[in-house]
């Protein structure tokens, strides 16, 4: 008998770059992969666009320095808070510049990835993205954390928010980059329960993914670095 998990279809990424040897490398390796599949190619953003509301992939890698229509104006098309549908878009890009961190994931990327990070990660990051979670590069994340946690940038907690405190909990460990697996186990509970306390935080906080958890979690002083980090 076949499980659910071996029959479910593969996830469906469509890549964008301008380098056609960064097309055919993720190709190659995502192709690789059992779960994953390519089912379109771009070089340029507005092709990009084109394909993705034609194709409706999974996924879709998007690279930011593309001509035409750059990366980040790509997003904002594909996932940005106007977008009715939006569709899940990672950006895997070479320059670690905060501009472009903070511009991906306003408009609406759930997940930011350099190119030298692997392809490990790549893969990781596809799955995270097909499954409604978020991926963002190590290094990234505690810039992004440390630039978030800033004192001209903390505000007060919103009341409205009214998180309990097994939400807090969870949504605290999204904020460190737990995955959901790793939040049931630490936190003794199933699965479903982890999906359900994000999904209500989700809603309370009027965030659309991860990403924006975690954001909120440091934003808002529930959750510091540790020293030295």
């Amino acid at each position: 008998m076949t499980s659910p998990a071996l029959s479910a279809p593969p996830i469906r990424v469509l890549i964008a770059d301008d380098q056609a040897m960064v097309r055919t490398g993720f190709r190659f390796f995502l192709d690789a992969q059992p779960d994953i599949t390519v089912v379109a190619e771009a070089a340029d953003g507005e092709e990009a666009v084109a394909l993705a509301r034609r194709l409706r992939p999974d996924v879709c890698l998007l690279d930011i320095r593309m001509p035409r229509l750059d990366g980040l104006a790509a997003t904002r098309l594909l996932a940005g808070p106007d977008v009715v549908d939006p569709l899940r878009v990672v950006v895997v890009t070479t320059f670690d510049l905060d501009e472009y961190v903070y511009g991906a994931l306003r408009g609406g990327a759930c997940g930011f990835l350099l190119k030298d990070s692997g392809p490990t990660l790549l893969a990781e990051a596809v799955r995270a993205a097909a499954n409604g979670d978020s991926l963002v590069s190590p290094s990234v994340t505690v810039r992004l954390l440390r630039h978030l946690t800033a004192p001209e940038r903390k505000v007060p907690a919103e009341p409205s928010a009214a998180l309990t405190d097994r939400e807090l909990d969870v949504v605290r460990l999204v904020a460190i980059g737990r995955t959901n697996a790793e939040i049931a186990a630490e936190l003794y509970v199933s699965l479903s329960t982890v999906k359900t306390h994000i999904s209500s935080a989700q809603f309370k906080l009027g965030v659309r993914n991860r990403v924006e958890i975690a954001a909120w979690v440091w934003q808002h002083g529930q959750l510091r670095p540790e020293p030295g980090t």
